[in-house]
Order: C-alpha cells, then sequence, then structure tokens
C-alpha cells in the first residue's frame, strides 16, 4: 500500500498548516476587496488581529515556527502590504474605515515581527522597520500620534545597529518621525535630542541631510514664533543647525534625478532662504547684530537684482547702529530714502534711529533729506527728528552747540511757516527751552543763552506767546549777568520790560555788581513774593553774593531761605551735603556701624518726606547723591557680610534697596541693583538664623517673603532673556523664596510648586539647580513631593534639550523619581506612577549608543522592573506582574551589559505565563469575590 492510499485520518499535516491556510484565505480577501461592502475593512482587521494572536503564540511554543514557515509568512506580509498599498492608490472613499484600513496595513509589519529575520531574505529587518515607519506615517495622519509612536518605538531596535546603508537610512526616517510625534506631544526636548542623534546618520546622504535640515527648520519656527518657556528650546540653534545642514548638502555631490523629477537644489535654496529670514528676525531680537547681517548678506545675494522690501533695509539699519558700524548705517538709510516703496513713517522712524547714534553732527543732512521726501509732513518729520537729537545730545557743549546751529538754520525754519504748523512750532521752542533750562542749571551759561535765544524763533509776537518771550528774557538776562556781559545783559532787561514790566528780579546781579547792598536786599524781598517766584534765583544770589563779598546780602538771603524751607518748598542739596560729610568722617572710625546706619536712615526717611530733589538736589548732581549714599550701604554690607555681622548685613542691603529704588524712575541698572540687594538682605537673614541657631519670627518671615516677591518682579523686568543664562540670582532668589515658604505649613505648598514652575521656565534654569531644588523639597519636616517630583521631570526634559545630554543627571533624576512615585504608592506595585516613570525612561534610551547611558543605572532599571513583577506575582496580580516583567525584558535588551539575562528572563517570563494562565487575577477579581493566590506555585529568580 502507498502513503498517498491511506486515509486521510493518517495523514499527518506539516505543523500549523491550518494558521498558515487561515492567514492565505485572508491576505486573498484584503487582496480582492469589494468597496461596496462598508464593513469589511472592519471585518477584516478583526480577522488579522485574531490571526496575529494565533501566530503569536506558535512561534512562543515549544516547537515554534521553522525555517520554511517564516519564509512563507514573510511572503505573506508582503503580499498583504502590496495589497494595502493598491487599497490606499484606489482611494477607499468612506472615512469612516480610515482606522480600520490603517490596521490593516499595520497587520504586515506585525507578521514580520512575529515571524521574525529568515536568513534567506536579504535586508529583513530595514524591511520590517521600513513597513513599521510607513504604517506609523499614516497612523499620523490620522491624528493619532500615540499609535505612530509605537510603530516608530517597535520599528527602532530593529536598526539600531546601523550595520548597513539600509539600516541607516530607514533609522534616520524613524528618527525624524519620532522627533515629529514628539514635538506634537509637546516633548520639544526629546524632539531635539532625536534630531541630534540623527546627524551621523544623514551625514552620508544629501536628501537625509536635506529631510533632517527640513526638520530643524520645522522647530525652529515654531519657537521662533511661540517663545516656548523651555529655555532649552532655542530658536537661533535650531534654525543654525538648519542652515549648517543646508550647506552640508549644497557641498555634497549631486545625486542624479531620474527622468521627470525635479532636481533638490531648488527645494534646497527655499530651506535655506526660510532658514535666512528667520535667522536674521530671531538674531535681531537677541541683539546679534553682526549675525543680523550676514544673514542679510547671505539673503540679498540670493534675491540678486529683484526689487528689495523695505523692511529688509529698516532690519540692515537697525543691525548697522547696534554693531557701531555708522558708515554702513548712512548707506543703509540713504537706500531706504530712496527706495519708493518705502511708506514715510518708516522713513522717519529710521532717520530717528539713526540719529539716536550719531547724535547732531548728521542730523543736518538727514533733516534734509526728510524734507524732501516728506512733502507733506516736512515740519512734523523735523520735530521727531530733533527731539530724537536733543534727547540723545547729553550735556556736551559741542553737540549743544551743533543742535543750536541745526535748529537756526533758515531751510529747517521756514519748514515751520504758515498757521497750519503753530503745534509743530510750539513743540520745536520746547525743545530748545528745555536743552537751554538744562544748560542754565548747570552752569554753562553761553551755552544756555544761545540755545534759548534760538528758541525765540520759533514763538511768534502775539499776544498768547506773551508768557514764553518773558522767559526767554529773563533766563537770557541771568545767564550774561553770570558771564558778566552786563551791556549784553541790559539790552535783554530793556526787551523783557515792554513785554512784562514786573521783571526787576534780573536786576539783581547788577545791584550786586554796583554795590548797591540795601537796594539789592529790597529787590529780594519783592522776588519772594512773586507767584511764579523761583527759589533756584535766590541760591544764585547767594553765591553771588558770596562771590563779590557782599555778607550782609549773603546773609539776608539765607534769612529768606531759611523762611522758604520752613514753609516746605522744594530747596537745594544743603542737608544731603551734610549728611554725606558725617557720613564720610564716620566711615574712618572702626566700630561705628551702628552710627553709619542711623545716619544713612535719615538721608532715606528725609528723601522719603521731602522727595528726593528736595534733599539731594535736581538732575545729575541729585542723583549722584542718592547713589553715593546707596552704594556706601551696599559697601558696608559685604564688609558686615565678611566680618560675619549679618544682623547689620541684613539692614544694610535692605537700605541699599530702598535708596536704589528713590530715583526719578527706576532704570534697568537701578532695578537689578535693588532686586540684587533684596535677593542679598534675604539671604543674611537665614544666614543670621543659623549662626544664632533661633527661627525666624512672623514678622521678619512676612517681611523677607515681601522682599522676595518684589526682587522677583524687578528681575523680571531688568534682565533680559539672554543676560540670565549666566545670572546666578534667579536661582538665589528661588532657592530663599523657597526657604522661607518651608517655615511656613503645608498650605504653602501650591506657592511652592508655582515657585518652581516660573524658575524652570526662565533660561537661568539648568538641571543642575533643579536638582539641588528638589533635594530641599525632599528634606524637613513637611517636604513637599508635588514639588519634588515637578523638579525631577523638569531637570529631565532641561538635561534631554541640551545639544549633548549629561544622562548621568539625567539617570540620576530618574532614579529619584522612581523612589518618589514609590513613596505615594500606598498599595505596592498596584501604581501606575512608577511604571510611568520606567515607560519615560524606556523611551530615552531606546536608540542609544551603548556606554550612553551609566552602566550602574540601566542595570538598577532592569533590576527594579523586573524585581517589582516579584511582589506583584506574591499577591496575586497577573497582570501587573506581566507588566513589570515586559518592562524588565524591554530594558535588559536595550543595555549591552543586560543583555546575558534576556534569554532567562523570557524564559521565566513563559513559564510563569503558563502557570498562571487559567489562575484568576487579583486586580480583575470583583469586590468580595475570593482571591485566588498562586505566588506560591512560581518561584520568581531575582535580579541584583
Amino acid at each position: 500500500m502507498k502513503i498517498s492510499e491511506l486515509s486521510p485520518e493518517y495523514r499527518q499535516p506539516p505543523p500549523h498548516a491550518g494558521l498558515l491556510t487561515d492567514l492565505n484565505r485572508v491576505v486573498a480577501d484584503v487582496e480582492a476587496f469589494d468597496t461596496s461592502d462598508s464593513s469589511s475593512p472592519e471585518k477584516l482587521a478583526a480577522d488579522l488581529r485574531r490571526l496575529l494572536t494565533n501566530l503569536a503564540s506558535a512561534a512562543s511554543s515549544s516547537s515554534g515556527l521553522d525555517g520554511a514557515f517564516r519564509v512563507k509568512v514573510w511572503h505573506l506580509g508582503f503580499r498583504l502590504w502590496n495589497a494595502c498599498v493598491d487599497r490606499a492608490n484606489h482611494s477607499f472613499p468612506p472615512s469612516r474605515v480610515a482606522v480600520a484600513e490603517a490596521e490593516i496595513r499595520q497587520a504586515a509589519p506585525e507578521l514580520l515581527l512575529v515571524a521574525g529575520l529568515p536568513e534567506d531574505i536579504p535586508n529583513a529587518s530595514a524591511k520590517a522597520a521600513s513597513f513599521f515607519h510607513r504604517t506609523g506615517l499614516v497612523w499620523l495622519d490620522l491624528g493619532r500620534a500615540d499609535l505612530a509612536s509605537a510603530c516608530f518605538e517597535k520599528a527602532t531596535p530593529l536598526v539600531s545597529a546601523a550595520d548597513t546603508e539600509g539600516d541607516r537610512a530607514v533609522l534616520l526616517d524613524l528618527n525624524l518621525s519620532r522627533a515629529r510625534v514628539a514635538s506634537i506631544a509637546g516633548e520639544q526636548a526629546l524632539a531635539v535630542a532625536l534630531l541630534s542623534r540623527s546627524k551621523p546618520l544623514a551625514a552620508g546622504s544629501p536628501e537625509g541631510i536635506k529631510a533632517l535640515a527640513e526638520e530643524y527648520l520645522r522647530i525652529g519656527q515654531a519657537a521662533l514664533a511661540t517663545k516656548p518657556p523651555d529655555p532649552a528650546i532655542d530658536a537661533s540653534n535650531l534654525l543654525t543647525e538648519a542652515l549648517d545642514l543646508c550647506e552640508k548638502a549644497a557641498a555634497s555631490p549631486t545625486t542624479p534625478t531620474t527622468p521627470g523629477s525635479t532636481p533638490a537644489t531648488s527645494n534646497l535654496q527655499v530651506i535655506k532662504d526660510q532658514c535666512l529670514r528667520f535667522l536674521a528676525v530671531e538674531r535681531l531680537e537677541a541683539n546679534d547684530y553682526g549675525g543680523t547681517l550676514r544673514c542679510i548678506s547671505v539673503w540679498r545675494t540670493s534675491l540678486g537684482l529683484g526689487e528689495e522690501h523695505p523692511s529688509i533695509g529698516f532690519m540692515a539699519l537697525r543691525a548697522c547702529l547696534g554693531s557701531g558700524n555708522l558708515a554702513e548705517a548712512e548707506r543703509e538709510l540713504e537706500t531706504l530714502m530712496a527706495n519708493a516703496r518705502a511708506p514715510d513713517f518708516v522713513c522717519v522712524s529710521a532717520a530717528e534711529m539713526y540719529l539716536a547714534s550719531t547724535g547732531p553732527d548728521a542730523a543736518f543732512k538727514v533733516l534734509v533729506a526728510l524734507a524732501a521726501r516728506c512733502r507733506a509732513g516736512a515740519a512734523g518729520a523735523a520735530v521727531r527728528v530733533l527731539k530724537k537729537v536733543v534727547e540723545t545730545a547729553g550735556g556736551g557743549t559741542g553737540r549743544a552747540r551743533a543742535i543750536a546751529e541745526l535748529a537756526s538754520d533758515e531751510r529747517v525754519v521756514k519748514l515751520f511757516d504758515g498757521p497750519a504748523n503753530s503745534h509743530e512750532r510750539n513743540t520745536m521752542h520746547a525743545l530748545l527751552w528745555t536743552c537751554g533750562t538744562e544748560h542754565f542749571y548747570a552752569k554753562n551759561y553761553d551755552i544756555g543763552a544761545d540755545l534759548i535765544e534760538r528758541s525765540m524763533l520759533y514763538v511768534s509776537r502775539d499776544e498768547e506767546s506773551r508768557s514764553r518771550r518773558t522767559n526767554c528774557f529773563r533766563v537770557l538776562c541771568l545767564c550774561h549777568m553770570a558771564l558778566r556781559h552786563l551791556d549784553r545783559a541790559q539790552e535783554f532787561i530793556t526787551e523783557a520790560e515792554k513785554v512784562e514790566p514786573n521783571i526787576h528780579c534780573a536786576f539783581l546781579k547788577i545791584l550786586l555788581q554796583k554795590r548797591e547792598e540795601d537796594e539789592a536786599i529790597k529787590l529780594m524781598k519783592t522776588m519772594v513774593g512773586y507767584v511764579d517766584f523761583n527759589p533756584e534765583f535766590l541760591t544764585l544770589s547767594i553765591h553771588e553774593a558770596v562771590a563779590c563779598k557782599s555778607v550782609r546780602v549773603a546773609i539776608a538771603a539765607l534769612t529768606f531761605l531759611l523762611g522758604l524751607y520752613s514753609a516746605g518748598k522744594p530747596m537745594s542739596m544743603t542737608e544731603a551735603a551734610v549728611l554725606r560729610n558725617l557720613v564720610a568722617l564716620l566711615l574712618r572710625e572702626p566700630g561705628s556701624e551702628a552710627e553709619i546706619l542711623k545716619y544713612s536712615r535719615r538721608a532715606k526717611l528725609r528723601m522719603a518726606e521731602l522727595g528726593m530733589e528736595a534733599v539731594c538736589g535736581k538732575g545729575t548732581v541729585g542723583l549722584c547723591e542718592r547713589n553715593w549714599f546707596a552704594v556706601n550701604a551696599w559697601n558696608m554690607a559685604i564688609k558686615m557680610a565678611k566680618e560675619k555681622k549679618y544682623d547689620y548685613c541684613t539692614e544694610f542691603f535692605e537700605l541699599a534697596a530702598e535708596l536704589f529704588s528713590k530715583g526719578n524712575g527706576e532704570d534697568d541698572a537701578d532695578c537689578l541693583l535693588v532686586s540684587k540687594s533684596l535677593i542679598m538682605s534675604v539671604s543674611a537673614m537665614l544666614h543670621t538664623e543659623e549662626l544664632n541657631k533661633s527661627p525666624l519670627s512672623d514678622s521678619d518671615l512676612k517681611k523677607g517673603i515681601e522682599m522676595l516677591s518684589r526682587a522677583g518682579k524687578l528681575l523680571s523686568a531688568s534682565v533680559t532673556s539672554d543676560q540670565l543664562e549666566d545670572n546666578i540670582l534667579p536661582f538665589l532668589h528661588t532657592m530663599n523664596f523657597y526657604r522661607l515658604l518651608n517655615r511656613m505649613d503645608t498650605s504653602a505648598h501650591p506657592q511652592q510648586l508655582q515657585l518652581v514652575k516660573n524658575f524652570a521656565a526662565s533660561k537661568a534654569c539648568t538641571p543642575c539647580h533643579l536638582l539641588i531644588l528638589e533635594q530641599i523639597a525632599s528634606q524637613g519636616t513637611q517636604p513637599n513631593l508635588l514639588v519634588a517630583e515637578f523638579l525631577l521631570k523638569a531637570s529631565i526634559t532641561t538635561a534631554l534639550a541640551s545639544h549633548s545630554p549629561n544622562y548621568g543627571i539625567i539617570s540620576a533624576a530618574i532614579r529619584r523619581l522612581v523612589r518618589l512615585a514609590g513613596l505615594q504608592d500606598s498599595s505596592g506595585s498596584m501604581s501606575d506612577a512608577v511604571y510611568d516613570v520606567f515607560q519615560q525612561a524606556y523611551q530615552i534610551v531606546v536608540g542609544l549608543r551603548d556606554g550612553e547611558y551609566p552602566f550602574e543605572e540601566g542595570k538598577w532599571l532592569t533590576a527594579t522592573a523586573w524585581n517589582k513583577s516579584g511582589l506583584a506575582s506574591r499577591l496575586g496580580q497577573r497582570s501587573i506582574a506581566i507588566k513589570w516583567m515586559k518592562m524588565g525584558i524591554d530594558l535588559a535588551r536595550h543595555f549591552e551589559s543586560m543583555k546575558q539575562y534576556v534569554s532567562g528572563m523570557e524564559e521565566y517570563f513563559e513559564h510563569f505565563q503558563k502557570v498562571t494562565g487559567k489562575e484568576p487575577d487579583e486586580c480583575s477579581q470583583k469586590d468580595g469575590a475570593p482571591s485566588t493566590s498562586f505566588s506560591g506555585s512560581v518561584s520568581q529568580p531575582g535580579l541584583a
């Protein structure tokens, strides 16, 4: 009898033949799809999921899958993939079945993964990874970033070795896609890290470099537009990376294009132009003027002979001025004014910026050009330009004379003719009057007289301008009196009497010159009774009386002065000068800290009562007087700190903060000094507490919190984002504030959390700073675990976002985060918090080269994950135990030092599934149902 004649029940079919038959049938159904049956995609997807489960079980069985069977599964997988491509090209219409179509497509690479990598199929790993990558892109188009990420993560280990060019190309695509998914999920730090890993992979391929440049450009554009709070996501670095990659791609040998294809050069140029445009804007915002000009130069070269937009010239002008290249700035301004497309207001703004840097020397040329350009509003443009010149001229006599010559030029004065320009005339007069009186008070009488006299060119002779003309004559008379130009002074007095007969106060200095003391005293008495009397004239009379050796007049003037002082009218800086001299003498005596503090506080109190100008004087003199007290308080605080007299140090720093903030408007430098003084004062307060070993009182605690609150506001307003990178003040501010809040009860925990969030979002933040703050948050009698958790996560994110991530810091933060999550878990391994940390750690180590992640930390991660499954198994939590076993195995596969344990772990995992497969899971039992423990039936080996 032949074998073929045996009855069917005696024939032995090949292993898993039925599974292969079912799979072949489903693939054939996919190939022969019918668009009229809208339910077929869902059914096919369900059939493929069932077959994949059965195939995975067969692969993990004792008999396993032989080589021939694996090859057949691969052939079916390729057939399924090609069928999915055909279905996609057919434009399967209903959007509701798009998810099912994507599931059918994903079944193809899943089949290849379950079947393994047959030796008979070349580049099997790259092909399987490519299928996963393209499937992930489909999920990404459907808005399912989670499923896309899962596909990319499955594919990455297949080609992570990068042994062949095919593996490198697929791995590059996977990294770029993972970066895009991370960016969509808001994990910008991980996205930048993935792009950094992709640089070696793209080095040998112009197309790969171009694709990497596009991803850098995409993230750089988003960072420039949204200004993300993460300081590690820097738009400048991202755009520069994209531009460098474009240059590398352009320098690489051009790959021959196929017929009908478009060369990559034009697309590469578009990317390069976009990089230059956005980088120029970003560099200008960051005050990197040289970088801005380089970007504009390359941009203009690529533009060729095309018409230039006015914004290019305006941006180039700003960069030239910022870099101090005034000659080039002048050429840019001329080009901008010659551009017919440039609006008038743009030209005027450009002229204002230019003159703010050059001053009045170049103002005439600019003003003439504006007058020719802005015919409709020439007077208004001239006022704006002159105002900018006056504001930036300073107190130099040379520049003041140039302003006077410019304002008195006939062509400039002619611009203000006509009734329509009355407002502009008044404004011009006010500018010159203000500048002239400033020189008058600074005793630059010749310059002040010249400016005041030129200002009268813009004062009409009507009745409305009578008071202005009178004021001009009065100041001109005083200036020439001080210069001993008595004849010239008499001329102005004569002119003033024609306008206002009651101008006798201007005769005072003439009387002093003629020694007519009785008449001078009588005139001073009359002057004090005037409504518009200026005490500054009386002060001037005192100096003049002393100079003329008229003691009697000087005494009378002092008597009138004391009467004005008693009445509370604003006076000169006499009291401040006395206090300053007293403090200066006390500085020479050792051990006089208390007295110095006493009189320094008196100066501050008098400034608060009467105002800084009343006590110290006006203008620069008054500011210098106030700054002397402030700087002296700061120096005394430093001295007290060196001598460890922290109580005095605290008070002197606090006094310095109050004095630095007493100016007429706090500029950025004052704000920075105030904030620094407040922060240092609180630091000294905490040192005093530690030195005296006595806790802070409630009032001191409240005071310290108020000081740091104010310091934080001033610090954010005075320090730019670029300056924060090298500034330790934000960290000291945050640490001191947190330590003060630690003295309070747990109601301050939310405020502590917001405090560290604000610090983590600043550019001053570093991963080391965050770990230090986490130690403070985790210690003490009332640790704030929420703050500690946030700081650890933020340190991981910040470290990942750097160009060269420090995985030592990252691993330390992960270990602390695991411990912290364990503290929050009161039910052992039931919590998902610890597992989430391990999931994050797994995403970080995927794709890392061997040795990048610290060896001991990798071993600890793997062992901890594996050992957690043992606790779950003893508690009867089968699903939890399986989850932790899988995590331990997945981590072990990515650490070279742990790969020796993988086979044993997998063997135990299979044994665990067999032994516990039919036993109920305690996690799935209903409340009140009996629990079945299988801890005694399985003994799990632990990892050390």
